[in-house]
């Protein structure tokens, strides 16, 4: 496997990083562990092994992207080994906090994407990179770009052990249900024609059908029917196969709903329209009086697909760069949609901590707390 080498890796392994109280902790109460933590999340992380160490089930970050912009209300303009030696650790500690079937994505683009991908490998293993997913971010394109007007960043996937996780299937909507219908009154409800032919040939399954008319029904050419003469009539003794309202129409498989998987996998392509983009973000943070205070949020409905492939009700949730509070924002909007329990652990080194991330979370529980205590 390539090694990614930069300046100062070598003294990451002799890093020593502090035990100490941390000066802030929002909390929901003393008996959860819902946590606002207001600290360097390197020493946070570090203090949160004790009581945390694999029990993390998700982790999502949406660290600096190293772009070189000083207009931004954190400091996002490091060298490319800076950048690195600031992610390595903290990565190497996110590993240790996940839980054995646990996952971590990233969020990042095209400055820094081939070099975070390398250093996951590393940290995590490259048998458990799972995907790297791209997130349309935005949807008007740049016509002052200098180049090509990018329209996208990436969401890093990887697993703490992949042979243990799976993603959860993503809930069916409306309009895909909506595609099955019942003609006949098939007492099994709803059902979707299908195609009953493939291309690999057989010479058993190439053979005639009779429909309940009569007329005969040879394969499409260069196909054949997709299962045997025998199974095909089974299939027909048991109304599965439809030969149209008056019984002389090409047949097609009926599936019925009833059968299919009561979910849909996930693809690796996310589009605005199903989870949001930058400027949805933008104009949650101005509904809650934070004006623009960061210039490429993260919407809660993109978090929330995260949160629904990767958790289960109870889960823990940790955001280590947890900025305007987004993903606590995502958990319990999720929560009061499913039931759930999920806990959160957000946090947070710049001074808007109060202000802006645990305000946020203030006004969305309408039930938070803070607390001065050590962890």
């Amino acid at each position: 496997m390539p090694i990614l080498n930069f300046i100062g890796k070598e003294k990451i392994f002799d890093l020593q990083i502090p035990d100490k109280n941390l000066r802030l902790v929002y909390n929901f109460g003393t008996d959860s562990e819902n946590k606002i933590i207001h600290g360097d999340n390197l020493i946070v992380m570090k203090n949160l092994l004790r009581d945390y160490r694999n029990k993390i089930k998700c982790i999502y970050i949406d660290p600096p992207y190293n772009t070189g912009n000083e207009n931004w209300i954190y400091y996002d303009k490091f060298e490319r080994d800076r950048w690195l030696f600031m992610m390595y650790p903290r990565l190497q500690l996110m590993r240790e906090l996940l839980s054995d079937d646990g996952s971590i994505w990233i969020s990042i683009d095209d400055k820094e994407q081939a070099h975070l991908r390398m250093i996951c490998d590393e940290i995590f293993g490259e048998d458990n990179f799972v995907v790297n997913v791209i997130w349309e971010k935005k949807y008007s394109p740049q016509n002052d770009s200098k180049y090509l007007s990018d329209s996208h960043d990436f969401i890093l996937v990887y697993a703490r052990n992949k042979k243990l996780w799976r993603p959860n299937l993503l809930p069916r909507t409306a309009e895909m249900n909506a595609r099955y219908k019942n003609p006949d009154d098939d007492p099994r409800g709803d059902w979707l024609p299908s195609d009953l032919s493939v291309r690999t040939y057989s010479e058993s399954y190439d053979y005639e059908i009779t429909s309940p008319t009569g007329k005969k029904f040879a394969p499409p050419k260069f196909r054949v029917w997709q299962t045997s003469r025998e199974n095909m009539q089974k299939l027909i003794d048991d109304n599965r196969i439809w030969f149209g309202v008056n019984g002389n129409s090409r047949p097609v498989l009926k599936r019925f709903l009833s059968e299919v998987k009561q979910g849909m996998v996930a693809k690796t392509i996310w589009f605005r329209d199903e989870v949001g983009d930058n400027q949805e973000a933008a104009r949650e943070l101005k509904s809650f009086g934070f004006g623009k205070n960061f210039a490429t949020p993260k919407p809660t409905r993109l978090i929330k697909k995260i949160l629904r492939l990767s958790t289960d009700k109870d889960s823990l949730i940790l955001d280590a760069f947890a900025g305007s509070g987004s993903t606590a924002h995502a958990v319990i909007d999720l929560n009061r949609e499913d039931h759930g329990t999920r806990k959160f652990i957000l946090i947070e080194s710049e001074k808007y901590c109060e202000s802006i991330t645990a305000e946020r979370v203030k006004k969305i529980s309408g039930s938070f707390s803070f607390l001065e205590i050590g962890i």
